[in-house]
């Protein structure tokens, strides 16, 4: 179910949209209508719709009638629920829902951080929809490969203990990391079976990202197959690639893999 509400005042007022998930969450979203494919923009973990980078993709579609939609996970931004409760399997299921109940025909994936992972398992699970995929920073198995393998024995007791554990980050307040977000990231992992992705990709990563190596993004870009796949590295940028230029590097890339795709 779709419902609309307002939010803003005077001139600020902007519809603002939910769905009813077959889960029973509700997601917050904004959706562009234009011509295809639709450029969707799935965000990081603990990230919201409301991010320099999506904000900044709705105007560039809008500006060249494209269809576009950004939206919140569950737990996150105007969404239901506590970012606590979810998990990576959750979020993936939140992606599915969306996209299937609010756009039609092919789509071009945009990925960021978090969001490049849960673009990696719906281009897995839906590949026939996906007309071209372009990550930012991607953060393929971070829960395993990040966390999991830097948890420290007192880590691992308090997360046994506690059922969870709380993590510094560079960018924001601590994570709190559930036993639960672990477990199913395990059931969610995208680097150890083969991954194809029969559509153009872009991968884009900064060398100075304290979030995301430059090792995933080569590992992920040696892993997946794809007749029309390229990293492009750009030194000195961090984990948010938002600033002027990065944010043209997005647009040129979501232009590649839209021209490509045709």
């Amino acid at each position: 179910m779709i419902t609309q509400t307002k939010t803003g005042k005077g001139d600020t007022v902007a519809a603002h949209a939910y769905l009813e998930t077959p889960q029973g969450r509700r997601l917050a979203y904004h959706h562009t209508k234009g011509a295809g494919p639709t450029v969707v923009f799935l965000g990081g973990l603990k990230s919201d719709m409301q991010g320099t980078k999506a904000i900044h993709l709705e105007a560039w579609c809008a500006a060249q009638g494209r269809a576009f939609l950004r939206f919140d996970y569950s737990g996150h931004g105007d969404s239901s629920g506590t970012f606590e409760e979810g998990c990576i399997g959750d979020w993936a299921e939140d992606t599915a829902a969306a996209l299937g109940a609010l756009t039609t025909g092919k789509l071009v994936v945009v990925g960021s951080s978090m969001g490049g992972w849960q673009a990696l398992l719906f281009a897995r699970a839906f590949a026939d929809r996906v007309a071209g995929l372009v990550t930012i920073a991607a953060a393929p198995d971070f829960t395993e490969d990040g966390y999991a393998a830097s948890f420290s024995d007192a880590q691992w007791a308090a997360l046994e203990r506690d059922g969870q554990v709380e993590m510094p980050s560079d960018y924001m307040e601590p994570y709190i990391i559930t036993k639960r977000l672990i477990e199913d990231g395990r059931r969610n992992l995208v680097l150890r079976d083969p991954l194809a992705l029969p559509f153009p990709v872009r991968f884009l990563q900064g060398t100075a990202d304290s979030a995301v190596s430059t090792e995933t993004a080569v590992r992920l870009l040696n892993h997946a197959d794809s007749p029309d796949m390229r990293l492009l590295l750009v030194k000195d940028a961090d984990h948010r690639f938002s600033d002027g230029p990065c944010l043209g590097l997005i647009e040129q890339a979501v232009n590649e893999v839209l021209d490509a795709s045709v």
